[in-house]
């Protein structure tokens, strides 16, 4: 006898068994609105990133047109996962039965490879610099730089509490707070070269910061890809979710068990118990269903229970040798 349970977001509603089948939905916890959180961080950036490249382009500072660059692709940054955390709210619909929760995985990796894009960039443009390093005006790149830690420092800390959860807003988060730390580096380049006429220091910071950011950058991009390839979230323990399953003493074994983000915020399982003694009731289902939530924050759960009479094989696990 087989029986498929499913747990999911959808609003709270319980329907009596039909068939010999039983479904049960739950409220998810609310997703927290960062909508006023991108307006104002988008809205200095943007701001910020005219002025820095305007200075920049005074003082002569490809340290403070690298930053900028930076906090350019930071803006664009900010809308794509802003964008991305708007359409994950989306109701499902159509042939879109999970929603649009997958696109706040896309956009944390387009802001990745977005960030990459644009270090290449500007390492290129530094290294012309380092043959005849310019003139560069260290008290205007000091204080403009001041100003982007003010502001950079701002726009991360209105991401804090969302970056702790939720891959597409640590990306933003990381990138304006790396934004910060490279300002406070860029304030001290201005400061010697105002007192010691090290102009080479400046294409020096810049590549400092290049360096930096791909640093920062390389964690986002490895889990958005193993998120968009469906692999199981890092923060999980595959093991140990396994070892749950069958802590019962009426689960024999566990097979077919995957486990992959729907989202940045959301982790799904599919499973097929092995319990010889056929379904054990909605009752002992629900309690599987809310451990997996609360031990490994996995929210949408599908487990099939068998009585192991004939041999399943998951068509994934293995492949077929035909020679």
């Amino acid at each position: 006898m087989a029986r498929n349970h499913d747990h999911t977001h959808d609003p709270a509603h319980d329907h009596g068994a039909q068939g010999g089948h039983g479904h049960h939905h739950h409220h998810a916890p609310r997703a927290v609105d960062h909508n006023r959180s991108f307006v104002i961080a988008v809205s200095l950036n943007a701001v910020f990133v005219v002025v820095e490249f305007a200075y920049g382009l005074i003082a002569d500072s490809s340290a403070l047109v690298a930053d900028a660059g930076h906090n350019l692709s930071d803006v664009l940054g900010l809308l794509l996962a802003w964008g991305a955390a708007i359409l994950a709210r989306r109701a499902p619909r159509g042939r879109y039965t999970y929603g649009l929760r997958s696109t706040s995985i896309l956009a944390a990796l387009a802001n990745a490879m977005i960030l990459l894009f644009a270090c290449g960039a500007i390492a290129w443009e530094v290294g012309q610099r380092f043959t005849q390093p310019p003139a560069v005006a260290g008290l205007t790149v000091a204080l403009v730089a001041a100003a982007g830690i003010v502001v950079n420092g701002v726009s991360a800390w209105l991401f804090v509490r969302g970056s702790k959860t939720d891959l597409n807003i640590r990306g933003a988060y990381l990138h304006l707070l790396a934004d910060a730390a490279v300002s406070l580096g860029v304030v001290v380049t201005g400061v010697v070269i105002l007192f010691t006429d090290w102009y080479w220091l400046d294409p020096v910071v810049s590549l400092a910061i290049v360096a930096i950011i791909v640093a920062g950058t390389w964690n986002l991009l490895r889990e958005s890809v193993r998120l968009a390839l469906n692999a199981v979230p890092g923060d999980i323990d595959m093991t140990a979710v396994e070892a749950f399953l069958c802590s019962s003493p009426d689960v024999e074994c566990v097979h077919d068990l995957h486990i992959w983000g729907m989202s940045t915020t959301e982790n799904a399982l599919t499973a097929h118990l092995v319990m010889p003694g056929g379904y054990p009731g909605d009752e002992f289902m629900d309690g599987l269903m809310h451990g997996l939530q609360d031990r490994f924050a996995i929210q949408h759960s599908t487990l099939q229970v068998e009585q192991g009479t004939t041999r399943h094989a998951c068509s994934l696990e293995a492949p077929v040798d035909t020679h």
